[in-house]
């Protein structure tokens, strides 16, 4: 069932399987949206009851136009759909998303999945250099650029064209800027990651970013009991490079949730 969801001053796109078992909720990255779910989806909902939806200006939701919390929508998604324990899965920038609202609401996730993750407060996670090139081609109006300058940092893993990264991508990149001022950051999660006491998994991917492999290198080290799997051929974008190793580890975090 596909539906608009009501957010604060807003709305989002949102889809639910139905079915049995713990709920799982699908938060997508920056560099794509919900479809970046498609290849583990049908698998996962043969055994769970799945929702995914499109974070504000991102696919098939509205573009903000006031200040919102990332975290804020996904209680109210939660609240829409009238789930209490569920198995959250956020990747890159849903990842940073599922941290914040675990945090908020440690005792309505029964288990946590973190793939390629992002996290607010830590000190290093940012590239001042990205940024001002991601502007300076922006500003110019260069969307191949764009494209081509995201493909090279978020999908290293893959090999030209990389038709289904770059169609992920492109359809992602207006976002970055229509979500830009209004998107409000959550408080420092990273420092209260010993607090998370529900089994947790994270992916890191090897041909990540510098950057986020020492992030998520960070995050396992914090977590307690914390399951991470390396995946040496695997970018920023681990649902389109290792789909059944998603698939395996969602349904063993789901597994031991219940």
């Amino acid at each position: 069932m596909e539906t608009m969801v009501r957010v604060k001053d807003g709305e989002v796109w949102a889809e639910d399987t139905g079915g049995d078992g713990v709920p799982v909720v699908l938060l997508h990255p920056g560099i794509a949206d919900s479809r970046c779910w498609e290849p583990v989806l049908p698998e996962l909902a043969a055994r769970h009851r799945v929702i995914r939806y499109d974070a504000r200006g991102f696919g098939r939701s509205p573009n903000p136009t006031t200040s919102y919390s990332p975290a804020e929508d996904l209680r109210a998604v939660l609240d829409h759909f009238g789930v209490g324990r569920v198995v959250l899965v956020g990747t890159s920038m849903g990842g940073v998303t599922a941290v914040s609202g675990t945090l908020n609401e440690p005792s309505r996730v029964a288990g946590l999945v973190l793939l390629v993750p992002g996290i607010t407060g830590y000190p290093d996670l940012e590239d001042p250099e990205l940024t001002a090139r991601i502007g300076e081609l922006a500003a110019a109006g260069d969307m191949d650029g764009l494209l081509a300058l995201s493909l090279e940092t978020w999908a290293a893993a893959g090999t030209p064209p990389d038709t289904r990264a770059a169609e992920w991508l492109r359809a992602a990149i207006p976002a970055w800027f229509t979500t830009y001022g209004h998107q409000t950051e959550d408080p420092p999660a990273f420092p209260r990651l010993g607090e998370l006491t529900m089994p947790c998994a994270l992916l890191l991917g090897e041909k990540d970013t510098a950057r986020t492999v020492r992030c998520n290198e960070a995050m396992a080290a914090a977590i307690p009991d914390c399951h991470l799997v390396r995946l040496p051929d695997c970018d920023h974008l681990p649902t389109l490079r290792a789909p059944e190793t998603v698939r395996d580890l969602v349904l063993e975090t789901a597994a031991r949730a219940s």
